[in-house]
């Protein structure tokens, strides 16, 4: 029989001061090992700080392996090998880029974390590397650089907001690929069903081997958006129910929900939640065939007929005196019998109790991760508002509003107007208190540019408060798209559509907003740089192949 192999991986997962989390994805069951440190050879007896092992767990013919390492020291940085059934299979042999280590955090509380740089990247909407048409991948490119990089240069996290894999808008290699599958004209078409191609999806995504060696040295948290299901995945009520009648589409949800935790979901938590996580405990309580556990999660991950969900995607990272909520803004979505919110009721509660308890414990910066823009171009944002109270209109006027919402994608945050002023009255709240962090900043992708914009309230905040969007990574915006965000960042445009939406009996939202910088329509990746109670954005955009600055901005 032969030997397992390193199929996808290794990736750094959740990292705080004294873990670290690694997944792997193998050809065959085995034991895997990851052992920190410098092992024994030769030249010398090495020096190994910590080793742990798991069996992998099979999923639809796959096989997969989250390894927990604890009683890491703080603050350090070392080497890290993989073996599969006691043989190392990373780091490659002849690779090109310099061993991928394990950083840990500074110990919370310590001296020397307020005064400490901490870098972020982040992004979202990325096509595979190989795709031609999208441009260059700026997420490759940044991970070509960042290998000649001092590690004190490197960023701490990586952030991906969304559209990881597009199962919907497949590559040409892919469409080949299904057509050994089934029939070209069999639905849905060029688009992905079940595990299996789901699972081709990110093998050809993960693949590359600038990205793969970032992705086992930065520590990435990721959430998932439309693209990763379908464009415009729970757009509305009746976008559901049309597609809910694809004899396709129960098997594409399912499968996408499967996926999505085996690849990224598993890694969002910490060890101290994948004990308690009912779902992570029975997955990783030993090997075996997982299938069915996640297939049952699936079943229940879409349903809010009850107006409650009985899952939650939704998860939170500490970094030092940096806290991060990332807001799931897709599978959250309650829309049955007429309720439209961007969360159930509980999950609303979960982020609002979590924004409060960062700054009760004196958190210098409050990010919220949205895959979806909280602030969009004022324009489109008064046009989503106004739509969503046409939609609710009897007859042929409400039939008509709902066409246009899903023609043009009316459906972000504005569109879904309560949540939207729920979400502003709690950043008001935190960013409005004595206690409060020097910046609250919401992090986003989606929409094909990227751009800061300083929010302002009627009453003013201690906290400087940034809507900070990156898209895409990898993926070409076209033409009419690039037009019509740039015609939507125009003040005239501002003012025509608010005059509009207060016409139609909507009421004017608690914040206003102005850019400060962009919009850029290149691929590009955006670092946060957080040192103390100072924050500082900076995008960086693709051009002629090769990363450029576009914009730095001080936003505390």
């Amino acid at each position: 029989m032969d030997s397992p192999e390193l199929v996808l991986g290794p990736l750094l997962r959740h990292t705080d001061d004294t873990t670290a989390t690694v997944w792997v994805e193998t050809s065959a069951p085995c034991a895997v090992s990851v052992l920190v440190g410098v092992p024994a050879d030769g030249d010398g007896p090495g020096r190994v700080v910590a080793r742990a092992f798991a069996p992998t767990f099979t999923v639809s013919g796959h096989h997969y392996a989250l390894v927990v390492l604890t009683g890491l020291d703080p603050d350090t940085s070392l080497p890290y090998t993989v073996s599969l059934d006691d043989r190392a299979v990373w780091p490659e042999p002849d690779s090109p880029f310099p061993p991928a280590r394990i950083r840990t955090l500074p110990r919370a509380g310590a001296a020397d974390v307020a005064g400490s740089a901490f870098r972020l990247i982040f992004g979202s909407c990325r096509k595979p590397a190989r795709e031609p048409g999208q441009g260059t991948d700026a997420l490759e490119r940044y991970a070509r650089r960042m290998a000649a990089w001092p590690e004190e240069h490197r960023p701490r996290a990586l952030l991906l907001l969304g559209d990881q894999v597009y199962a919907d808008e497949v590559s040409d290699g892919t469409a080949q690929w299904l057509a050994t599958r089934r029939g070209p004209d069999e639905p849905p078409g060029a688009e992905v069903v079940d595990f299996e191609e789901y699972a081709h999806l990110y093998h050809e995504t993960w693949s590359d081997p600038a990205v793969r060696w970032l992705m086992a040295t930065v520590p990435v948290s990721m959430i998932f958006d439309d693209h990763d299901v379908r464009d415009d995945w729970n757009i509305s009520q009746s976008w559901r129910e049309a597609v809910r009648r694809q004899p396709w589409w129960a098997e594409r949800l399912r499968s996408a929900f499967v996926s999505y935790w085996v690849y990224q979901h598993l890694g969002n938590l910490s060890p101290a939640e994948l004990s308690t996580d009912p779902t992570a405990a029975a997955v990783l309580d030993g090997p075996g065939d997982k299938t069915g556990v996640l297939r049952e999660l699936a079943e229940i991950a879409d349903d809010d007929l009850t107006g409650a969900k009985n899952t939650r995607w939704s998860y939170r990272r500490t970094f030092g005196r940096v806290g991060l909520l990332m807001v799931d803004t897709r599978a959250g979505r309650i829309l049955a019998d007429g309720r439209r919110s961007m969360l159930d009721l509980d999950e609303f509660r979960w982020v609002e109790d979590n924004a409060r308890e960062f700054v009760d414990a004196g958190c210098d910066h409050l990010l919220l991760g949205s895959s979806l823009p909280w602030l969009l171009p004022p324009a489109i944002s008064h046009v989503e508002s106004l739509n969503e109270a046409a939609c609710r209109r009897g007859g042929w006027r409400g039939r008509a509003a709902e066409a246009v919402r899903q023609a043009v994608d009316l459906e972000h945050w504005a569109a879904f107007r309560a949540s939207f002023d729920r979400l502003t009255r709690l950043i008001a709240d935190v960013g409005g208190r004595a206690d409060a962090p020097a910046s609250v900043l919401v992090l986003s992708g989606d929409v094909h540019h990227s751009y800061v914009a300083r929010a302002r309230f009627p009453r003013p905040l201690r906290a400087a408060v940034y809507q900070v969007t990156c898209s895409p990574l990898h993926n070409a915006a076209p033409g009419v798209l690039r037009a019509v965000f740039t015609v939507a960042w125009w003040r005239i445009a501002e003012r025509v559509t608010r005059w509009w939406s207060r016409r139609a009996g909507v009421a004017p939202p608690g914040v206003t907003w102005s850019r400060t910088a962009g919009p850029c329509f290149a691929n590009a990746v955006t670092t946060l740089e957080l040192t103390g109670r100072r924050a500082e954005v900076r995008i960086e955009r693709v051009v002629d192949g090769e990363l450029t600055g576009h914009a730095r901005v001080r936003v505390s």
